[in-house]
């Protein structure tokens, strides 16, 4: 396998010529420095990995050739994560891993608490882009722009089940082997938790269930990754 990846939001089939463009171009030239010739991966989230040659790379933009399918698709379980977004830096991390461990689709979420009260809807797509790339998936999960989490539970699909990391269920991790299949989302709170008037609604709401992470209060980073986690290996690809 190529160490250089490339997403191209275009259809794949052999023979094809695709575009690149400028950021795409100066990665492959004047960062990686891989000349015309040189074969890499390239993936669009729905057709598996497909072999590219570099046909040309400048500063401002290239082409290249695709050779073939080397990897089938391989699109993780119907996962969602829904988080409330922190500093800059570590709300960056946490679309990085829900990335990297099989989220289909990230949700942000306005809370009571929440410290962040805009997201840069495109820069953390590009994280999870390259979270892809770097990651070996084939699959790129969608970055939902930001919803408020009354309105998210007031017009949500009961057929999705949620998740709810409880901090205040302290104890062993819950162990989710004895979950059965299907459509799931995973629901991380703010660094101040969530306020009583959502622990109410969250309560209440028949498709929501509780669980406890661990013994101890997780930050809202740490705890994104460890639910994941223990989600991908009951129920999902790990």
């Amino acid at each position: 396998m190529s160490k250089v990846r490339l997403f191209i939001d275009h259809p794949l089939a052999s023979g094809q010529a695709v575009a690149l463009n400028a950021d795409q171009a100066h990665y492959i030239s004047g960062v990686m420095r891989l000349k015309p010739g040189t074969v890499i991966e390239v993936f669009n989230g729905k057709d598996g990995g497909w072999e590219a040659e570099i046909v040309a790379a400048s500063k401002r933009g290239g082409e290249l050739s695709l050779l073939g399918q080397i990897r089938p698709q391989l699109d993780p379980p119907d996962l969602w994560l829904l988080f409330a977004p922190i500093k800059k830096a570590r709300t960056d991390f946490i679309v990085e891993k829900a990335a990297e461990l099989g989220a289909s689709r990230i949700v942000p979420i306005q809370t009571d608490f929440t410290n962040s009260e805009r997201i840069r809807q495109d820069r953390l797509q590009a994280h999870a882009v390259e979270a892809a790339e770097q990651c070996g998936g084939t699959f790129v999960p969608e970055v939902a722009a930001m919803e408020q989490l009354s309105g998210l539970l007031q017009n949500w699909d009961a057929s999705r089940r949620i998740l709810w990391a409880d901090e205040s269920r302290f104890g062993p991790a819950d162990t989710l082997s004895q979950l059965d299949r299907g459509k799931w989302a995973l629901l991380i709170g703010p660094e101040g938790g969530f306020s009583p008037a959502e622990r109410k609604r969250l309560s209440d709401a028949t498709f929501v269930t509780p669980i406890s992470l661990g013994p101890r209060i997780l930050r809202a980073d740490t705890a994104a990754v460890s639910a994941l986690t223990l989600f991908q290996e009951h129920l999902g690809d790990w």
